[in-house]
C-alpha cells in the first residue's frame, strides 16, 4: 500500500491535530479496482490537476458523455483531449512536469475519488485516438491524455451536496408524468 500523499510535514500536521496519527492507519490503493472501473465508466466530468516546473498549479475541467475516460489497465487511464479554449496550460505544464491528480465526483450519490499519478500528452496516434473517441461525440481530440495511477483513495460523504444531472432528472420527471397520464386516463374511464 502507498503512504502518499503523507509528506513529512502532513505526517506532523496531523500528529498534532489528532489525537492519534491518520498517517499509521492510512494507506492509498495503487491498482484499479472493479468498483473503481465502474465509478470511473460512469463519470461525466473531471478535474485535472498539473503544476508546472516551478510548482505553481493549474486544474481544468474535462467532461464528455458517460465513458470518455477510459480504464486501459489496472493502474492507467486515458482519454481523448479535445479542442478547447486553446491556451494549453494543461499541456504546457505535462511537458516539464508529468505530475498529476484527478479529481472525480459523484454528486448524485455523494461519492468522490482521488487518484494521484503522472500524465502524458500522446500526439499523433490516431489509432489511440480513435480508441479513446466516444462513440457518436461530436467534439474534435486534438490528442490523447494517458494518466498512470499512482494512488487512489475515496473521501467520505461529508459535506459533499447532493445533486443530480439534467438528463436524469428529465427521464425521472418524463416517467412521473407519463404515470400521471396513465392513471387519469384510468380514472376517465370509470
Amino acid at each position: 500500500m502507498n503512504q502518499l500523499p503523507f509528506t513529512p510535514s502532513i505526517r506532523a500536521v496531523q500528529d498534532r491535530k489528532t489525537a492519534r496519527p491518520r498517517h499509521a492507519e492510512m494507506a492509498f490503493r495503487g491498482c484499479i479496482t472493479p468498483d473503481l472501473a465502474a465509478f470511473i465508466a460512469a463519470q461525466t466530468s473531471v478535474f485535472l490537476a498539473t503544476a508546472s516546473a516551478e510548482g505553481q498549479p493549474y486544474i481544468q475541467h474535462r467532461g464528455g458523455p458517460a465513458g470518455f475516460l477510459h480504464v486501459l489497465s489496472p493502474t492507467q487511464l486515458g482519454f481523448a483531449d479535445f479542442k478547447g479554449n486553446k491556451q494549453y496550460i494543461t499541456l504546457g505544464n505535462l511537458a516539464e512536469n508529468p505530475r498529476a491528480y484527478l479529481f472525480l465526483m459523484d454528486y448524485a450519490n455523494r461519492r468522490r475519488i482521488k487518484l494521484w499519478g503522472t500524465a502524458r500528452v500522446v500526439e499523433d496516434d490516431p489509432a489511440l485516438l480513435q480508441a479513446l473517441r466516444p462513440e457518436g461525440y461530436s467534439g474534435i481530440p486534438e490528442q490523447a491524455i494517458l494518466f498512470d495511477v499512482t494512488a487512489w483513495d475515496a473521501n467520505c460523504p461529508q459535506h459533499i451536496p447532493q445533486r443530480f444531472e439534467a438528463a436524469d432528472v428529465a427521464a425521472a420527471l418524463a416517467k412521473r408524468d407519463a404515470r400521471i397520464a396513465e392513471l387519469e386516463a384510468e380514472l376517465a374511464r370509470r
